[in-house]
């Protein structure tokens, strides 16, 4: 490729904002804007005012009428494409990725992926009934961007990722032949390993290099949320961070004198996703959207990643990654430190990772940034290097796998509202109080006639519940009773 085509990463920037006076507090707008300023700086200056494309990651800590708009006024820019992006943890990738194909096919000379949330404010002002002086909301109240679940997922408080991942946990867990003990110690050495990764990073908000005992035990400060997971297992979004990525051509880079030891290269990656309702997927105990993504990425590197992000919003992601791409169980699958000690600033990790892995590369290798979005929903993975793809880029543009994720799905069952009489559980978990002491479980299982359905377990019915939370076995396969609950949700039981 011409080197007027070849992609860069030229410059990133991450910001952090931990404000002990709420009247200083920095507004997403404000953090976004310093990132990219840091982001300019660290390529050298002056690629800012030469943006032609931006991608604004979605935000949620606080309403803007027109963000991608606002921000670019801040900066005095006037790209001639500003996009703000819709939900998906996996949208950073995504957004770099296109920003690469548009340098490759000339259609842009600069780009960036920027994003910032600031909850942590958010959630402090609202506890001291303070008025933030951030830029006013629109008037229009409206409802933020929803992730699509079933009537009854919402009824039985699964519509939230923190209730819905332990499904795929448990019955992945239950797959590869483990005791929710076993699957319990794995997840809590590989949280160790990225609680040590994040404590050595300045921007993570987390800096404590927790033990896997200490992240996997139960305490009044790190609560059962949903069985398995701990507090201290599940991402943290309540955080003010910010980060910005510029994408530019080789050419254009070596003309504005950036050295070529500090350039990242965009090789190529892979793009697939699973069925939006997570009740309408074939099984649980993985995703043929990620093994597609995995598998075809794996190939533009033949010899291995010398660094890799898998992402951590909860530990059956980096699991499962890890078992697709044959890597060891001891690796330390991240540069960055994970959503739970980094930081979940909502859909905007991946640009973080993004920043940390452009800082490794810097000194050598090949690394692999893979997001994932929504329900185990959506893929993206992005290969980046020191060096030029061995390929010269002519892979760089096939972002989608869907017809080979597809082709390895399985059959989907029926999905029913309502059923009676013997079932087989498929997977489940347990939701617990802010006092640590269940709620109910939930339990996707089986009908005879192959059917599946979503149920309640009562937390009156300790027994099983005990079942479902046994450390020695799993009771995935076991067979229960479904019946009316008596409010438009069905029970099971054993």
């Amino acid at each position: 490729m011409s080197p007027d085509r070849i992609p860069v990463i030229v410059g990133v920037g991450e910001v952090l904002d931990r404000p002990t006076d709420l009247a200083r507090a920095r507004e997403p707008l404000a953090l976004m804007e310093a990132a990219l300023r840091e982001a300019d700086a660290d390529a050298g200056g002056g690629f800012l005012a030469r943006i032609g494309s931006l991608d604004m990651v979605n935000q949620l800590s606080w309403r803007y009428a027109d963000p991608a708009a606002q921000l670019c006024e801040r900066l005095g820019i006037t790209p001639i494409r500003a996009v703000y992006g819709p939900v998906g943890g996996e949208s950073p990738v995504r957004y770099l990725h296109e920003a690469a194909v548009r340098i490759a096919r000339g259609e842009a000379e600069v780009c960036a992926v920027v994003g910032a949330e600031a909850q942590y404010s958010v959630n402090k002002a609202r506890a001291a009934q303070f008025d933030l002086p951030w830029t006013p909301k629109p008037a229009a109240e409206g409802r933020g961007p929803r992730i699509e679940v079933h009537p009854l997922a919402m009824k039985l408080g699964v519509f939230l990722p923190v209730g819905v991942y332990p499904f795929y946990e448990n019955a992945a867990a239950h797959h590869w032949g483990q005791t929710p003990a076993q699957a319990l110690t794995e997840s809590g050495d590989l949280w160790s390993r990225y609680a040590a990764v994040a404590a050595g990073q300045p921007n993570a908000w987390i800096k404590k290099a927790f033990t896997a005992e200490e992240i996997i035990t139960p305490r009044p400060d790190n609560r059962p949320i949903a069985w398995p997971y701990t507090k201290l297992m599940v991402a943290n979004m309540a955080v003010n961070q910010g980060a910005a990525v510029i994408v530019t051509s080789l050419a254009a880079a070596r003309a504005a004198g950036a050295p070529d030891e500090r350039l990242v290269f965009v090789w190529g990656g892979a793009a697939a996703k699973e069925p939006t309702n997570y009740l309408q997927r074939d099984h649980y105990h993985g995703a043929a959207a990620q093994d597609a993504v995995l598998e075809t990425v794996s190939v533009m590197a033949p010899n291995g990643f010398d660094a890799l992000e898998l992402y951590s919003c909860f530990p059956c992601v980096p699991k499962m990654a890890r078992r697709t791409l044959g890597l060891s169980e001891d690796l330390t699958p991240t540069v960055t430190g994970g959503l739970t000690f980094f930081g979940a600033p909502m859909n905007d990790y991946m640009t973080h990772a993004a920043v940390a892995m452009v800082r490794r590369l810097r000194e050598g290798g090949t690394g692999l940034l893979y997001g994932q979005g929504e329900f185990v929903t959506k893929h993206h993975a992005l290969v980046l290097s020191d060096r030029p793809a061995p390929q010269g880029g002519r892979s760089l543009a096939a972002i989608s796998v869907q017809d080979q994720a597809d082709a390895q799905r399985g059959p989907v069952p029926a999905f029913v509202e309502t059923a009676e009489g013997p079932a087989t559980l498929e997977t489940h978990t347990v939701l617990y109080d802010r006092e640590g002491a269940p709620s109910h479980g939930v339990a996707i299982v089986r009908t005879t006639d192959g059917a599946r359905a979503l149920a309640r377990v009562p937390a009156s019915d300790m027994e099983t519940l005990a079942a479902l939370t046994a450390s020695d076995a799993f009771a995935i396969g076991r067979t229960g009773a479904l019946r009316d609950g008596g409010d438009g949700a069905t029970d099971w039981r054993l």
